[in-house]
């Protein structure tokens, strides 16, 4: 499980570099990883990309805290999460340091990115969305590396031991959530919600919506001396007296409005359980349900056999289309390496050369320093990557950029679909297999079946 938290940088951002990279804290520095950047010129880094950005925003980088639970997980591996992490959010387009400190008593990563990209320059946007993706891709990273996750819902900033006893349902803002969440469900109106959670023991006020009244509804358990406020920071923004109220109306609505129903997509009922041994009622019911299911999905897939081959049709264009979208993701990272070292050599090529021709260097480089020192960066990381610096052409490079993230954005939508047709594709082979694996009807008892329903 890792909590993620992120702020923004409005100032030195060499101070808070030079923080996240103690050697005290890093294990001297062995945890301690870049991106588009190196550790020890990052400000520089930084402030040459922000020179180029048009949007007027104070803010210089952002800081993002990824900790784990105490003991769960190892450095290296924590480590390898925190650069997983700033690769998946940043996509290659923003330089990072990331670093994972040692010295607490639980493991934690730091993760400094520029807040303006090294493509188009454009400012990282900080908001609720954007958190939430971050926390989005914690979870997901946790699953990979079987640690746990924190549950969906969660709200941002709570302290551990209130998470921890939230599992252990002890938590009793949770327990409020969830009386109010069953009497929403057992409720027509919002009359009787008030009256079933009265039922339940708890203490109401400021339930009406007359002008004047208290602008939050409030729940005391029986056993609390305090009342809890419906509110989007106590409760949660499902839980305000309005939302409450919509709430219960949205489920009658839709409750008006009755849907022709997608048999196909369920399950099949199991029969095996004591409660339809004891009924022929209820088995009665439950064969005309699952012949329903059986009938659609047989009428919807043709056959057994053209069924599974869809599958596995779809399965491989849903594999193929991923492996290409991982490979793109590395040639986007790469690439946009290069842009940056490129747009670096280019704009700071004249203070070299001026450097070279100065009648006093000494005072020519104290003046021109960090553009003296990003040419020469940029220049060791292109010719490492093996780039001709002679025909650079960033324009060039910038527009297979993009084609590149066009591919890559059909791509993930092709196996997103793939993997959802192949969801219900299985679904509809499990019911057939196990309907006719019980009752073994041929293909015209079906469709007979079917005809008389």
């Amino acid at each position: 499980m890792a909590y993620t938290k992120i702020h923004a940088i409005k100032a030195t951002v060499d101070k808070a570099i030079d923080y996240i990279c103690n050697p005290e804290k890093t294990d001297e520095k062995m945890f301690v990883s870049s991106y588009a950047c190196s550790p020890e010129t990052a400000a520089y880094d930084f402030k040459y990309t922000l020179d180029h950005c048009r949007e007027n925003s104070p803010n210089k980088a952002y800081h993002l805290i990824q900790a784990f639970a105490p003991g769960e997980v190892g450095f290296e591996e924590a480590h390898r999460i925190g650069k997983e992490l700033a690769d998946k959010l940043l996509e290659g387009k923003f330089s990072y340091v990331v670093t994972t400190h040692i010295d607490k008593g639980h493991v934690h990563n730091h993760i400094i990115f520029c807040a303006a990209d090294n493509i188009e320059h454009n400012k990282y946007h900080d908001c609720k969305q954007s958190y939430y993706h971050i926390r989005k891709l914690s979870n997901e990273l946790c699953k990979e590396h079987n640690l746990s996750v924190i549950i969906p819902g969660a709200q941002r900033g709570r302290k551990y031991k209130e998470w921890q006893s939230e599992q252990n349902g002890s938590a009793w803002k949770t327990q409020i959530r969830k009386d109010i969440n069953f009497c929403i469900k057992s409720t027509s109106t919002y009359e009787e919600f008030l009256l079933l959670m009265r039922a339940k023991g708890y203490e109401i006020k400021g339930e009406t919506f007359e002008e004047g009244a208290a602008k939050y509804i409030s729940f005391r358990p029986l056993d609390k001396e305090r009342f809890v406020r419906g509110s989007a920071k106590s409760l949660g923004k499902e839980y305000t007296k309005e939302r409450i109220r919509e709430r219960i109306e949205r489920k009658r609505e839709r409750k008006a409005i009755i849907p022709k129903k997608d048999y196909s997509a369920r399950r099949l009922i199991d029969t095996s359980d004591e409660k339809f041994q004891n009924s022929p009622g209820l088995q009665r019911w439950a064969a005309i349900e699952n012949l329903k299911i059986a009938a659609q999905s047989y009428n919807e897939v043709g056959s057994l056999a053209e069924l599974e081959h869809k599958i596995a049709v779809k399965t491989e264009a849903g594999k193929s289309a991923k492996q290409s979208v991982v490979e793109l993701e590395h040639r986007i990272k790469d690439l946009a390496e290069i842009i940056k070292y490129a747009q670096q050599y280019k704009d700071n090529r004249s203070y070299h050369i001026g450097y070279k021709k100065a009648k006093n260097p000494d005072a020519y480089f104290h003046r021109y320093e960090s553009q003296i020192i990003l040419y020469g960066g940029a220049r060791r990381m292109l010719e490492q990557a093996g780039i001709n610096i002679k025909s650079l052409n960033v324009d060039k490079l910038k527009a297979e950029y993009q084609e590149l993230m066009k591919q890559k954005s059909e791509l993930t939508s092709t196996y997103k679909d793939c993997e959802k047709e192949v969801h219900e594709l299985n679904r509809k082979l499990e019911n057939l297999n196990q309907y006719l694996g019980k009752d073994m009807p041929t293909t015209q008892d079906i469709k007979s079946k079917q005809k008389s329903l």
